[in-house]
């Protein structure tokens, strides 16, 4: 990243929210750069309005008009990789990246997931925890690797699961945290201080423990 300004892809499939939190974090000059496109899978997403109210360059690139993952993949890397980002952002994009596709961004590409993983990898994470009558759920920010929802935990946010707890009463306060922690964790990166090595996540050269950092907030 040295001599120019750091640069950051987007990718969604729909509201954007966590998309806006980025945004918001970068114009309040708390991220050096800039978030130079957003792609969408989807037309009309959500995000590509936040995006564009942003004046951020917005692709669409719908993975129904492809025959095969292998060439929506294909043609998802042409459109990134014109940008040069030094990271990759994964916002709620809701599609299994192809092996290629993730060795070409592998450790400068992060995902978010609602749950605290290793814990409920994929989808109806809300569901699940509160089926297994949890007392605790969470959000995790982690590397992107080929397994789904395995790569290295950067940072998590603990949630407690309240007895009236509802999926959406607790998907909207997972949803806050999503919202302080993946500002953080691009920030991390961004800054120098994060990265992938030896399939685990360091940061400022300290292995991370397997959960990442747990950030803990009171909630009531």
């Amino acid at each position: 990243m040295e001599g120019r300004d750091p640069v950051v892809v987007v990718l969604i499939s729909g509201s954007g929210s966590n998309l806006q939190a980025l945004i918001d974090a970068y114009q309040r000059e708390e991220i050096p750069g800039k978030i130079s496109a957003v792609i969408s899978n989807k037309p009309h997403a959500k995000g590509l309005e936040r995006a564009k109210k942003a004046e951020i360059d917005t692709h669409v690139i719908e993975h129904q008009k492809f025959a095969q993952r292998e060439i929506f993949d294909a043609e998802l890397i042409k459109t990134i990789e014109k940008h040069q980002p030094d990271l990759v952002v994964l916002a709620g994009f809701m599609r299994i990246l192809t092996d290629d596709f993730v060795r070409r961004f592998e450790g400068r590409m992060l995902n978010i997931h609602p749950s605290l993983l290793p814990k409920y990898p994929g989808l109806h994470t809300h569901k699940r925890a509160l089926e297994a009558k949890d007392k605790e759920h969470g959000v995790s920010v982690h590397f992107v690797t080929a397994e789904l929802d395995s790569g290295p935990n950067i940072i998590q946010a603990i949630v407690p699961v309240l007895n009236q707890d509802t999926e959406e009463t607790l998907a909207t306060r997972v949803l806050e945290k999503e919202h302080i922690i993946y500002p953080i964790a691009v920030k991390w990166f961004i800054d120098g201080r994060l990265e992938m090595k030896d399939g685990q996540a360091y940061l400022d050269g300290e292995q991370l423990p397997e959960s990442g950092l747990k950030l803990e907030i009171e909630q009531r």
